[in-house]
């Protein structure tokens, strides 16, 4: 545990864990049982928002038309024949004229105060593989292969 706690003191030093975030390490810590309170204690980041839902389409005009008339949702950006983000509360989805059409490509999940070094960091601490750069930024995929973006919880 002392060796628990220690890396907890140094994440928070080191600025990737918040205050709050190390006194519910130490919490969990001092009140839970060994290694399950190892996997579960905080890490420097957290999802907090849905930031995108990125779809395949064989129309992306049609498809936006379909949405906006439907669900009434708002056209925040658009690149021509390319590209519609359509907003759903602080998130949107984003259209794309790519095959397979029909198929979610990837989910993007926002992280408060992102610092890329930093989520890079803990992802490989918890024992997964980012990938930087590809058709959608910054990425980590799900146990099954399953893309799944991360950035800045304010970026839309």
């Amino acid at each position: 545990m002392e060796q628990l706690i220690s890396n907890l003191l140094k994440r928070y030093e080191n600025g990737s864990l918040t205050r709050r975030q190390l006194i519910y390490g130490v919490v969990a810590l001092a009140t839970g049982s060994g290694a399950e309170t190892a996997r579960a204690q905080p890490r420097g980041f957290a999802a907090t928002t849905i930031n995108h839902v990125s779809i395949l389409c064989s129309d992306v005009k049609r498809s936006a038309e379909w949405y906006q008339r439907v669900f009434a949702l708002p056209v925040r950006t658009a690149t021509g024949a390319a590209n519609v983000r359509l907003g759903v509360g602080s998130s949107h989805l984003t259209l794309r004229p790519v095959k397979p059409f029909g198929t979610v490509d990837h989910v993007c999940l926002g992280i408060d105060n992102f610092n890329q070094a930093a989520v890079l960091r803990d992802l490989k601490e918890r024992g997964a593989t980012p990938e930087e750069g590809g058709a959608t930024g910054f990425n980590v995929k799900d146990p099954d292969g399953y893309p799944v973006q991360l950035q800045d919880s304010s970026t839309l």
